[in-house]
């Protein structure tokens, strides 16, 4: 589990990007335990043991691209915004212009070869998120599905120096990411029986108890599109949507 500053290499902050923001602050409150501290005019950042985890703002923002649906967005440490843009298009994905949120640090919107978009974010007054990810409510996996995993690997691989590990499963194979000796990540494939499923990275949440979160999240107007079950080795998982359409995951880990 993550403790402190991320370091360059690692998932650094989410950003949700939701309908009815009040609504989601409250539901997010109630579920995940979140606390928030508000931006003026801009949204709230989204605390956890009173550490900042990301930022929670409304999809209805001029700033937000027409047809966006709501979703928890993904940001990686990196050392220089502007070089990692070039380096992004270089391996075959595209990227916006990097910029600069205020005094806080320089950001850019990458997309992978297969679409899957993220963010990378170069520190400068904010250093990005630094609670212990085994906190309930705590960001603690992210995941990748995909069109095309060894295309995506070998993205990613060279771009943040991340380490391939292929986890064999019963009918699949998982591909770990490695920063040094810490896992960062995860990927596996879109498969037919997924649907209209675009390439995207997903997020997973600390929790408790996976069963009785998988309750409450309907009695407060969420969707459970994935029921509780077990990841061996791991600890126990299910899949929510809020009641504002924002999809993630929580998890109850074993250890």
């Amino acid at each position: 589990m993550a403790t402190g500053i991320r370091k360059t290499g690692e998932f650094c902050w989410i950003n949700m990007l939701t309908p009815q923001p009040d609504a989601a602050r409250e539901f997010f409150a109630r579920l995940l335990g979140w606390t928030y501290v508000e931006m003026p005019g801009v949204g709230h950042r989204v605390q956890v043991g009173g550490r900042d985890v990301g930022g929670l703002f409304d999809l209805a923002s001029p700033q937000t691209p027409p047809g966006t649906p709501p979703h928890i967005g993904v940001m990686v440490k990196v050392g220089s915004a502007d070089a990692t843009v070039e380096r992004v298009k270089a391996l075959g994905g595209t990227a916006q212009p990097a910029f600069d949120i205020f005094d806080q640090g320089r950001m850019a919107v990458c997309f992978d070869p297969n679409g899957a978009a993220f963010d990378v974010w170069e520190p400068k007054q904010g250093e990005g998120m630094d609670a212990d990810s085994s906190l309930r409510g705590a960001p603690s996996w992210f995941e990748s599905m995909t069109t095309d995993v060894d295309r995506a690997a070998k993205f990613y691989s060279a771009l943040f120096g991340w380490i391939i590990e292929p986890m064999p499963m019963d009918d699949f194979t998982y591909t770990l990411f490695k920063l040094g000796d810490a896992y960062v990540g995860g990927m596996m494939a879109i498969t037919p029986d997924m649907g209209e499923l675009a390439p995207h990275w997903g997020t997973y949440f600390t929790v408790d108890d996976a069963d009785a979160v998988a309750r409450d999240a309907p009695a407060l107007g969420a969707t459970v599109y994935i029921p509780p079950m077990d990841v061996p080795g791991v600890g126990r998982f299910c899949g929510i949507v809020s009641p504002q359409g924002v999809p993630f995951m929580v998890m109850q880990y074993s250890e």
